[in-house]
């Protein structure tokens, strides 16, 4: 039996709450940590009825209302003080849980956790990154879409959250830090770009400089820096690519041939599970709504290894280092 308690988002996501109801039970049963799915408590009841659950270590708590995609996150959760999102991230604040997971409203759930665990000093606003294309399996990507509008010295510190989260993921040393831009060269991309170019170069990183979208795919950097508006754009646009390359490769060779489930495995690669909102003093893993059962289940496994790590702690310190560096924080550029 695991030592942690994970809650996990029942309402979160496309198909609830019969696949987090699915994700809850692969991972008590293959992790054995404890699990509280937060939601309609006589939908969730009938979904684990379903399942062989009886004996296994999950509780169920109810939950009035749930944050749809669509509405405004700090409304929302004003209107709604017991929704899913907002119970399951506040039972890792009452220490009854010891991380948690949605697949619902990222604005949400970002809200919802900064509001209840609040930030790392010298950070204004949290961030979500990660790897999300089978073809660069070890690369991160920060930010995939919390942060449409960033400022320079904002993206040096998702570079240190990234560079902070390939250590313990990748294991990766020293990882190499990039700009995402429209051309290798210094002083290439948008203003934002060009101006939190030198700032990178003074944050004591491994910064190798800017980087175009098709050096993603040939490990130039293990840390790929972007406002959340290009990071969100360019994970869909992947998506996509890799579904409609699919279809097109079955209508050629057929739904047999296996370069088209090696197509698919990429779609699916891309669409994931879920990474850690790094910034927020707490575990708070967010990911995509069409994420499966299986997927959720490994997003557990993966807050266990952040748990076991203590990779909080060891973020917030990274991210110390690096605004002392640049002498600036995010409320200073």
């Amino acid at each position: 039996m695991s030592k942690y308690t994970i809650a996990i988002d029942a309402m979160g996501g496309d198909d609830v709450p019969a696949v987090p109801v699915e994700a809850g039970v692969i991972a008590a049963r293959d992790y054995g940590v404890g699990i509280i799915l937060v939601g309609d408590e006589s939908s969730v009841h009938e979904e684990l009825q379903r399942h062989k659950s009886a004996s296994l270590p999950i509780k169920v708590l109810h939950a009035d209302d749930v944050i749809n995609e669509g509405e405004h996150p700090a409304l929302a959760l004003r209107r709604k003080p017991r929704s899913s999102i907002a119970i399951t991230v506040g039972l890792l604040k009452e220490g009854i849980a010891h991380a948690s997971i949605s697949m619902g409203s990222t604005g949400a759930t970002m809200a919802a956790s900064v509001f209840a665990l609040g930030l790392f000093d010298g950070l204004e606003r949290p961030t979500l990154g990660g790897p999300f294309i089978g073809l660069a399996p070890e690369t991160t990507i920060i930010d995939l879409g919390a942060n449409v509008d960033c400022k320079p010295s904002q993206l040096v510190n998702f570079g240190s959250l990234g560079a902070s989260f390939e250590r313990f993921y990748h294991k990766i040393n020293d990882p190499r830090v990039a700009l995402l831009s429209v051309g290798s060269e210094d002083g290439k991309g948008n203003k934002q770009v060009q101006e939190a170019f030198p700032l990178f170069q003074s944050s004591g990183l491994n910064f190798v400089g800017n980087i175009e979208p098709h050096e993603i795919f040939m490990r130039k950097a293990d840390v790929v820096v972007c406002d959340g508006f290009v990071g969100n754009v360019l994970l869909k646009y992947t998506e996509g690519l890799a579904a409609a390359a699919g279809q097109y490769l079955a209508s050629k060779l057929g739904n047999d041939n296996p370069a088209v489930a090696a197509i698919e495995g990429l779609a699916e690669a891309a669409e994931g599970g879920g990474g850690p909102l790094f910034g927020v003093n707490g575990v708070v893993i967010a990911g995509h709504g069409r994420s499966s059962a299986k997927n959720i289940a490994g997003s557990v496994l993966l807050a266990m290894q952040v748990l076991d790590s203590n990779f909080v702690q060891t973020m917030r310190e990274d991210l110390a280092r690096v605004t002392t560096r640049t002498g600036d924080s995010d409320d200073k550029s």
